[in-house]
């Protein structure tokens, strides 16, 4: 019943105008194939430089396509964040096979009041103002200010620049965080025998290279300031109730993905290990952390994607606020309020979806006054079915299967490209018990 009246929907919308082009076969003449490029040209990229565009391309000038490659190309330029619309068409003039690119940028200055239910409690409200201003010299830079007030107030600042040295493919990204931030820890709150706050402070530098268009390597540091108004061992590790220590950080990152936003094809993997302290003011520790992750098509319109993540802290005195948490930045659907916590945790999940509207470009510049690039969006309508494990452990704990939580359920995700993602779900914990999902991105 969603379908039907999702399809009548699409076709009303289409009639009178709004979308302007649907689904992919549609953004390519399959008649043309196979298509030797002898050609490529860009358009409707105002501010945007060419070279942004084209590395992301994985074929150059001879390469023989097909509408797989094409559509596979066009995701990765959607990828950039930077166009509301990205059309892919072989054309042939005067003997030429000529692949055009257009694309159609979207607006790049976004100060955007928002309210934050932080850790899903509605108890927990965080509000304030986030100023974001892309691509502001056409090369793809991000600056990104936020002021929080509420619960954890902070205030951060950050540059990035993905092509730090001219066309080389160095990268480099710079900035700080300071907040007055809750403790997230159940095991520092029950030793400091009641909820706490801890000022912190953390300047950071990263500066990295990417090859193959692939790969990348980076390396960063900071410095960790964290105060909290009471000394408790554990809750500081310096021996005072202030810790300050630097931090080194070294990264690999493999991304083939097509739609960084909503992924359907590609494998994304990341590695870090962090050393913190190095010894200065008797803090010494390490934090390691993979994630793989796989999309692929299983049949038709149906895909699949799973992913297995874990962290690891080691040394001989970890402090509480780096421990190992499930139920913040990762949660098991089924328990997406509840935290476990440990010195490491290991996460894993499956997930089946399928589309209801596969994609519809649709344009609004009918609405006067607002400017037309904040008028053009990219909508896609997806069902899914999902499973979610994970644990957390402490360091003298062994890992078993009986040691896992798990959740289940279905929901829906709702695309509005370049902007965000809205999912609503429905899950299961392994008790039978049931909770709804109200949130904002997609899972993985």
């Amino acid at each position: 019943m969603v379908k039907i009246i999702a399809k009548y929907f699409s076709a009303f919308l289409f009639l009178t105008g709004v979308i302007n082009a649907q689904i992919p076969d549609s953004l390519v003449y399959r008649s043309a194939f196979p298509f030797v490029v002898d050609s490529i040209r860009i358009t409707g990229n105002d501010q945007t430089e060419d070279f942004i565009i084209r590395r992301e391309l994985t074929f150059s000038i001879g390469d023989t396509l097909t509408p797989e490659i094409i559509f596979y190309n066009r995701e990765r330029i959607y990828s950039l964040g930077l166009f509301a619309h990205v059309y892919v068409n072989p054309l042939v003039e005067d003997a030429i096979n000529i692949l055009e690119i257009k694309v159609e940028e979207r607006w790049y200055i976004y100060p955007i009041p928002f309210v934050n239910i932080k850790e899903r409690d509605w108890n927990k409200l965080s509000y304030g103002i986030f100023l974001r201003i892309d691509n502001f010299r056409g090369r793809n830079e991000q600056i990104n200010a936020i002021t929080s007030f509420g619960y954890d107030p902070s205030f951060a600042l950050n540059y990035y620049n993905p092509n730090l040295i001219g066309k080389e493919d160095f990268f480099f990204r710079v900035g700080f965080l300071y907040s007055n931030v809750n403790n997230k820890s159940p095991s520092a709150e029950i030793l400091y025998g009641e909820p706490f706050k801890q000022k912190f402070f953390r300047p950071y530098l990263l500066f990295g290279k990417r090859l193959l268009l692939f790969h990348k390597f980076y390396a960063s540091v900071a410095y960790n300031y964290y105060e909290t108004e009471k000394y408790f061992d554990g809750i500081n590790i310096s021996g005072e109730r202030i810790d300050r220590f630097p931090e080194l950080q070294l990264g690999y990152e493999f991304d083939s993905r097509d739609l960084v936003q909503f992924p359907r094809e590609g494998i994304f993997t990341q590695a870090s290990y962090s050393l913190k302290g190095l010894g200065v003011n008797s803090i010494n520790y390490q934090v390691a952390r993979i994630d793989f992750r796989e999309y692929r098509n299983i049949v038709g319109k149906l895909f699949s994607k799973w992913r297995l993540t874990a962290r690891f802290t080691s040394g001989d005195k970890v402090p509480y606020y780096d421990y190992s948490i499930l139920g913040l930045d990762e949660r098991i659907r089924g328990y997406f309020t509840r935290k476990i916590e440990g010195n490491h945790f290991y996460f894993t999940s499956l997930e089946f979806f399928y589309p209801i509207i596969e994609e519809l470009n649709i344009d609004l510049e009918f609405i006067p006054v607002i400017p037309k690039q904040l008028l053009k969006y990219r909508v896609a309508l997806y069902t899914q079915l999902f499973g979610d494990a994970g644990t957390a452990l402490y360091k003298n704990k062994s890992l078993s299967f009986n040691r896992f939580q798990s959740g289940y359920g279905i929901g829906l995700t709702f695309l509005v490209l370049p902007y965000n993602l809205l999912r609503i779900e429905y899950a299961f914990d392994n008790f039978g018990k049931t909770e709804w999902i109200f949130d904002l991105g997609v899972a993985f």
